[in-house]
């Protein structure tokens, strides 16, 4: 029996991904290519809705990459691919933007949210569009299921809605994708302002902890991070968000629970709990940062991984597409 197929994907828009996305993303990724047919993509088309440099996006473009199999992803258990190496994602993207009604677009609040900071004259099309673009993403491949957190639920539901329009106006041609809600995902938070989430574009440097950052200075990091009045080591979300999170980190990458790491702190102190979590840190994103660096100093294999990925993609891409092309009326090329 075929396993069940996940599609997810990360943009590549800084130098190095940051402990929430590992915790919150490529973590999960790396399990579910135990159990699923994975498909893995370094999105570089959504990367390019708000302006980038060319050669620094295809730097990063590889950087991603290699932080995906530098934290665990197997290419001979999964598909890993950059997106814009398989075309059939901008074609049937487009195809999904002619069945979306502008009101059923207008309603994404991510829009809304990430073009407040510009201003809407300054949003791209692009920007305002991506939803449909993911959407065209995720049912190209057949995709059961999808890797969703809060953030994405409305994006998927736009998705499972433009399968089934088409569906009904077309034939059956898409499988309509589910959610695959991740159990006990670590929620983690800017380490300065704890009510925040850890991201590139809000936190500011000393708030996040990158993938590739130098042990001293992810040490420095969690000795300055905030945390709360009292000295006591306790999950509190109202009254200490700032060592809940930290217990978060610790829980999540040490395999403790936050409640034995409660009583084992009992009396501690702030400081012992601080360079403790910092060496657990340090110990599970040294071996990614490692391997990323192995992965990054040999380009030719790298890009011979990512045309491999590329090539399993479009496999299953084209015969998408075949169908889609004729279920929509176009003519065939001969």
């Amino acid at each position: 029996m075929p396993r069940p197929r996940v599609l997810s994907g990360i943009q590549p828009t800084a130098d190095s991904f940051h402990l929430g996305n590992y915790l919150g993303a490529v973590r999960q990724w790396v399990t579910l290519q135990e159990t699923y047919d994975a498909f893995y993509c370094v999105v570089d088309l959504h990367a390019i809705t708000v302006p980038q440099d060319p050669a620094l996006l295809r730097r990063r473009t590889r950087i991603a990459a290699a932080q995906l199999f530098g934290a665990g992803l197997d290419p001979g258990r999964c598909t890993v691919f950059v997106q814009s190496h398989v075309p059939e994602h901008a074609e049937l993207g487009w195809i999904m933007s002619c069945l979306t009604g502008f009101g059923e677009a207008s309603r994404m609040t991510q829009f809304k949210d990430k073009s407040q900071k510009s201003g809407s004259d300054q949003a791209s099309v692009g920007l305002f569009t991506y939803p449909i673009l993911q959407a065209a993403d995720i049912v190209l491949y057949q995709t059961d299921q999808v890797p969703v957190g809060e953030d994405q639920r409305q994006h998927l539901e736009l998705t499972r809605d433009l399968a089934q329009r088409f569906n009904h106006r077309y034939g059956k041609t898409f499988v309509v994708p589910g959610p695959y809600i991740v159990k006990d995902v670590a929620k983690i938070t800017d380490l300065q302002e704890p009510s925040a989430k850890m991201s590139k574009s809000a936190s500011s440097p000393q708030g996040i902890i990158d993938v590739l950052e130098d042990p001293a200075s992810i040490r420095k990091k969690i000795a300055r991070a905030v945390t709360d009045l009292g000295s006591e080591i306790k999950f509190d979300e109202e009254n200490k968000p700032g060592v809940t999170n930290l217990l978060r980190i610790y829980a999540a990458l040490s395999g403790s629970t936050v409640a034995e790491l409660e009583e084992r702190y009992t009396g501690s102190g702030y400081g012992t709990f601080k360079k403790d979590l910092a060496e657990v840190v340090v110990g599970a994103l040294t071996p990614i940062r490692e391997r990323t660096e192995k992965m990054l100093a040999d380009e030719a294999e790298l890009d011979r991984l990512l045309a491999e990925g590329a090539a399993r993609a479009r496999a299953v891409a084209s015969e998408t597409m075949r169908q889609v092309r004729d279920r929509v009326g176009f003519l065939a090329a001969r």
